[in-house]
């Protein structure tokens, strides 16, 4: 015993350390050199039960006196009946007990990992969440559409109706555990009888063992099936955002619910029609006659024409919005964006001789300030640099 650690010195506390200081201490600890944080880890496992087995001795009042008043020798069965160790040598160290107690059952400790404990893994678990992706057209994502799709999952298997054993069967209660899918194993040390609860061996945490499987899934209770399910798009989805089918995943495991299936939805872009959130964008282009004398246009939008009135005059770049002709938002279709237009103005690339002479006689009425706009506005760029 003279190589064993001082129990104060294991949890890192003073010997005057009160209920609550141990507590702290042993959280701290027991998370640190867990198994399940520490996989594989032989010195991680070992600390671990040193950890549990000096909590389980000064979380009790009368061992904690015994320790203080013998030290390790209160619990060494060699000091005989007439020794301190006469009545704690046999002394039950159950670390399972401990650990659940402290940190809880079901959804206790493991769920500091996200992986749960054994317990929570031999009950109902949920079943897994499925993937697929669709691409529809830019009309199909602003005004919303349905889609059918087919995916390839598992399925409970219709011959056993799940449950893995032959048809007129039914799987059997394990006798080993007890149908708990749990075993408790015990191990005589220098401390006494420490006891662990593992994986039953023989129905590996099932709780039930099938005798004669399924001839259709081979006793797994499920199979690899093809589905064809529609999917409803909603108005305003977007490139890349998600459509999620609640129960439509993998079937859940031991009567758990099933997962989900969430469909990435991709959009085609449109020939025309730019999109930044709800607002649409659309170059018009205009003639130079229209955009100075003014004109009433028929702008096209995704659900027909809308007319609009060139003010004389109006410059090219000018932009204008048309209300309610936007994408509506996914989450409120009530709520709808609005049609951005740019007005280009077209210069004709190919002119007669006739045309361009009226061109240059046009340019002679409006006078010298006309003619002269470009020497101007160059005059005023270098102008700026002075």
């Amino acid at each position: 015993m003279a190589d064993k650690r001082d129990y104060y010195e294991v949890l890192g506390v003073e010997k005057a350390a009160t209920d609550d200081d141990l507590k702290r201490a042993y959280r701290q600890m027991a998370k640190k050199y867990h198994p399940d944080a520490n996989p594989g880890d032989k010195t991680a496992e070992g600390k671990f039960k040193e950890v549990n087995e000096a909590y389980a001795v000064l979380s009790d009042p009368q061992k904690r006196a015994a320790y203080d008043q013998h030290g390790h020798a209160a619990f060494d069965p060699a000091m005989g009946a007439g020794g301190a160790g006469g009545f704690y040598g046999g002394v039950d160290f159950n670390m399972s007990d401990i650990f659940e107690s402290f940190f809880g059952g079901e959804g206790g400790f493991g769920d500091i990992f996200g992986g749960g404990n054994r317990r929570a893994r031999s009950g109902p678990r949920r079943g897994a969440d499925l993937q697929t992706n669709i691409q529809i057209k830019f009309e199909e994502a602003v005004f919303g559409t349905t889609k059918d799709i087919q995916i390839t999952s598992n399925e409970p298997c219709p011959a056993c109706k799940g449950s893995g054993a032959k048809p007129g069967t039914s799987a059997e209660s394990c006798k080993h555990c007890g149908g708990t899918g749990q075993e408790r194993v015990q191990q005589q040390t220098m401390f006494g009888t420490m006891t662990s609860v593992r994986t039953c061996s023989i129905c590996r945490g099932e709780g039930k063992i099938i005798r004669e499987p399924c001839p259709e899934c081979r006793g797994a209770g499920k199979i690899r099936a093809v589905k064809t399910l529609s999917v409803i798009v909603p108005k305003g989805i977007d490139n890349g955002q998600s459509v999620r089918l609640s129960g439509k995943g993998e079937p859940g495991e031991k009567g758990g619910p099933p997962g989900d299936l969430l469909i990435t939805v991709y959009v085609q872009p449109h020939k025309h029609f730019t999109r930044q959130g709800m607002n649409l964008f659309l170059d018009v282009p205009i003639t130079f006659v229209q955009a100075a004398l003014g004109d009433e246009l028929k702008i096209p939008t995704l659900d027909g024409e809308e007319k609009y009135a060139v003010k004389a005059g109006t410059q090219p770049g000018t932009v204008a919005t048309i209300r309610g002709k936007g994408v509506p938002n996914v989450k409120n279709s009530k709520s709808v964006g609005d049609l951005i237009i740019k007005l280009v103005v077209t210069v004709p690339t190919q002119m007669n001789e006739r045309q361009k002479q009226r061109l240059r006689d046009f340019a002679d009425e409006m006078g010298e300030e006309y003619k002269n706009q470009k020497h101007s506005f160059f005059d005023k760029i270098k102008n700026s640099f002075k």
